[in-house]
């Protein structure tokens, strides 16, 4: 499922606008919003204590300000705060978990 991009509109620099993560468990995936509105997600399955995440998007109008690192760190986070392992199917996730030290403990073995 593709993220809609926005009507074309100016963006504010990413200093000026507010970027926050949101957790929705009912479409299992977390949001990156910016200034309020989606910008992106990562979504994800859960089995067993495993949350393994199968996808990220950002919009086009969104790239290339770092949002997908974003909401991938904070998604986790998340996960190691409710005591689950993550594994990684989407490609994204699985490169950033190999380029950020520090979250080694938090890999499941396997897929």
């Amino acid at each position: 499922m593709a993220v809609a991009d926005p009507p074309a509109v100016a963006l504010p620099p990413l200093a000026e606008a507010r970027v926050v993560v949101v957790h929705v468990p009912e479409q299992r995936r977390f949001e990156v919003r910016v200034g309020g509105r989606r910008a992106g997600f990562t979504e994800y399955f859960e089995t067993g204590d495993r949350r393994v995440f199968v996808h990220t998007e950002v919009g086009q109008a969104f790239s290339g300000r770092g949002l997908a690192s974003a909401v991938v760190r904070r998604a986790l986070e998340a996960t190691r705060e409710d005591g689950r392992r993550a594994a990684a199917v989407c490609p994204y996730v699985s490169r950033w978990l190999a380029s950020h030290p520090g979250f080694e403990d938090l890999v499941a073995p396997g897929r």
